[in-house]
Parts: structure tokens; C-alpha cells; sequence
């Protein structure tokens, strides 16, 4: 039934697609997103460097999640058109996510489309990796949806990184741009995170700060609850639990929380350990070269329920563990090598010098002037 009724919207969306097409091209770049109503740090950072690059481009946020309710749904709809027109009259196309009204439509050539997946990396599988498998995609839904389809280009932070985003957005190499995401510049930058901080917890000022950021799953609070029971005994450390953004079913106490209002950037940047599972915020951390830890007491069977891009247990094995005593044991003793999460920086985020917004608009600016 489901399969019926894209075939239905696709249709729909095209035909009202059609007359708009005729609208006139403009020296416009559009950001389309369904992951938040804001603009992510990326396409904050970007939309900066393109203002000093091109000054006389317009760029256009189209960045809306899809809501709850029948009615907020219908509104939805009629948003999606407005997205179209800003697809038919624009140079080049900026999205984060799937777009509907990307992958399902036939747009005029001079629209270039480039993937900025919001993530800086994958450890987990996604997209066409994960199609059939039981936390992936159904396989008849990603076809009727066209799933990533569309791309002129795929931003991907290192060669290795690339080979996973090939098989997640089946496209071949020649797709492929290796440049890391905009927010490797916001981790090297120094905005003083630290001493907001303390200044807003005090009494946190003696204890090593553990950052737990884990991924979005169906089992996160049971997980959670593991390293809370382990920690509560840890003195001189004090354990951040910061739920994945779209958590709704991670309930975070008072006593592993902080007061005042910090992003996941700032989090790691004042963070002394950072243990996360599946997460792509290992690579952020490893930016910052801080000591990083997997917590995957399931790590055998998600594994086979999603799979995995990244064998933790092969590449970062002695800081990978399924029992949370011996994990915080580890922390304890701190004997932790840096070299080994070098490596793992080096080979999957690449350039981590503060360049990156400037390489990725001058890129921009070339597809524009075409």
C-alpha cells in the first residue's frame, strides 16, 4: 500500500514540477534539509564563506522537519512546492538528507546538486548499505522513492570514507569529492567553550568531564543506563549523557547533566574522555585528538541488524568494549594511545585544517560561474 501511495505522490510532484521548470534560472544556491527547522553548523559555516566567495549570489534555506499531526503534514505539502520553485530557478542545490523533491524529479541541467550528508562519517551503514536489513530501508519503498538519486556530487572527508558513501548513495567515484565537512573549521576554532563552562559549573572544576554522545537507536536508554550505574562510583570524574538530537526516549539526570547552554561541538570541545558507540561524533572527537572510547555491549548483534563501515573491534579494539566496568577501568588507568586514534583521524576525516569552508565554496563557486 505504501508502495502505491509514493507511486501516486511521485506522480503528483512531477506533474506540478513540469510548468514550474519554465521559471528563469537565477545566480541562487538553495539548502534543503528535513533534519532541523535551523540551519546546521555546516550550512552556517558554508553560507559565510560563499557570502566572501561569491557576494553577489543569493542562497536560499529551505530547512524544515516533517511534522507530526494531519494538518502541520498538509502545510508540509504545500512548503514542498515552494521547494520545487527554488529547485527550478537555482545554479546549484545544497542538502544534508534525502530530498524528495530532489531524487524524484527530472530538474534542468544547469542545476547542480552536491550531498553534504550531515554527518562526518559513517561507522554505521545507511542508505543503500543497510536497504533490507532489519534497521534499514525496505527495499520496494527506496526504489518507489528513488532513494538518492539525482547527485552531481557527494561530499565525502577522506578516500576511505568515500568507499562506504559509493555503496550508500550508489553512485560511482567520479561523484565523489573529498573534502571534510565545514564544522572541522568550528572544532579548530577556539570560542572559548572551557571557560563558559566552568564558569557556569563551578563545581566541576576538580573532575575530568566523560562526554557519552551516543547514536540514535531503539536500545540507547538501556545502554545509557549501564555507564550511569559504573560512574556513579567514579569519583574525580563526572559522566555528560547527551542523548542523539532526535531522542525522545532517553530521560538524562541531574547529575549527569550540566547547566547551560552548550552545543555537541562545545560539549567535546571541553571534554577530557569521550565515549560513544556507533556514532559518527568518533570522528569529531578524533579531530580534537581526544581520547576516545566504543561502548557496544551489543556489538555482535547490531553488527548483523544494521552492520558496520568501521570493524572497531579490529581497528580500535584496545579502546572497544561491551562491558562498561572494564571500560571505565580503562579510563581509570588512562594509558591511552594517541598515536592509534591519530591513525584513525588520518584515514577517515583527512584534511583537518581550518580551510575547509573556503575549499568547499571556491568548489561552489565554479559549479555557479559554469
Amino acid at each position: 500500500m505504501k508502495v502505491i501511495l509514493f507511486a501516486i505522490l511521485k506522480l503528483g510532484i512531477r506533474i506540478i514540477y513540469a510548468p514550474i521548470k519554465l521559471f528563469k534560472t537565477k545566480n541562487r544556491i538553495v539548502y534543503l534539509s528535513r533534519q532541523s527547522n535551523g540551519k546546521s553548523v555546516d550550512m552556517a559555516l558554508l553560507e559565510k564563506a560563499i557570502e566572501q566567495e561569491m557576494p553577489d549570489t543569493e542562497q536560499v534555506f529551505r530547512l524544515r522537519m516533517i511534522p507530526d499531526g494531519f494538518a502541520a503534514k498538509i502545510k508540509y505539502c504545500f512548503a514542498v512546492i515552494g521547494d520545487m520553485y527554488y529547485l527550478a530557478t537555482s545554479r546549484v542545490a545544497i542538502l544534508d538528507t534525502y530530498s524528495i523533491t530532489v531524487s524524484c524529479l527530472k530538474h534542468k541541467s544547469e542545476l547542480k546538486v552536491i550531498q553534504m550528508w550531515h554527518a562526518l562519517g559513517a561507522i554505521k551503514k545507511f542508505g543503500f548499505q543497510s536497504v533490507g536489513l532489519k534497521e534499514g530501508r525496505d527495499e520496494r519503498i527506496s526504489n518507489a522513492m528513488c532513494m538518492h538519486k539525482n547527485y552531481d556530487y557527494v561530499l565525502a572527508p577522506s578516500k576511505a570514507t568515500a568507499l562506504f558513501y559509493m555503496e550508500a548513495f550508489d553512485c560511482k567515484a567520479d561523484k565523489m569529492k573529498i573534502c571534510p565537512l565545514p564544522r572541522v573549521d568550528e572544532f579548530l576554532t577556539d570560542n572559548e567553550a572551557s571557560a563558559r563552562f566552568y564558569k557556569e559549573n563551578p563545581a566541576l572544576g576538580d573532575k575530568k568531564i566523560v562526554l557519552y554522545l551516543p547514536t540514535f537507536r531503539d536500545r540507547e536508554a538501556y545502554v545509557a543506563q549501564q555507564l550511569k550505574v559504573e560512574f556513579e562510583d567514579m569519583t574525580g570524574y563526572h559522566l555528560i549523557v547527551s542523548p542523539h538530537p532526535l531522542s525522545s526516549k532517553m530521560r538524562v539526570e541531574p547529575e549527569f547533566s550540566y547547566n547551560g547552554d552548550f552545543s555537541s561541538i562545545d560539549l567535546l570541545k571541553i571534554a577530557d574522555v569521550v565515549i560513544t558507540d556507533y556514532s559518527a561524533c568518533a570522528f569529531e572527537a578524533s579531530v580534537l585528538m581526544k581520547p576516545l572510547y566504543f561502548f557496544v555491549p551489543d556489538y555482535d548483534e547490531y553488527s548483523k541488524e544494521r552492520g558496520l563501515n568501521v570493524n572497531l573491534k579490529e581497528e580500535m579494539g584496545d579502546f572497544t568494549f561491551e562491558h562498561a566496568d572494564e571500560l571505565c577501568k580503562a579510563i581509570r588507568i588512562g594509558n591511552y594511545d594517541l598515536n592509534k586514534l591519530y591513525e584513525f583521524k588520518s584515514k577517515y576525516v583527512g584534511n583537518t585544517k581550518a580551510n575547509n569552508s573556503q575549499i568547499l565554496a571556491k568548489f561552489i563557486s565554479m559549479l555557479v560561474q559554469k
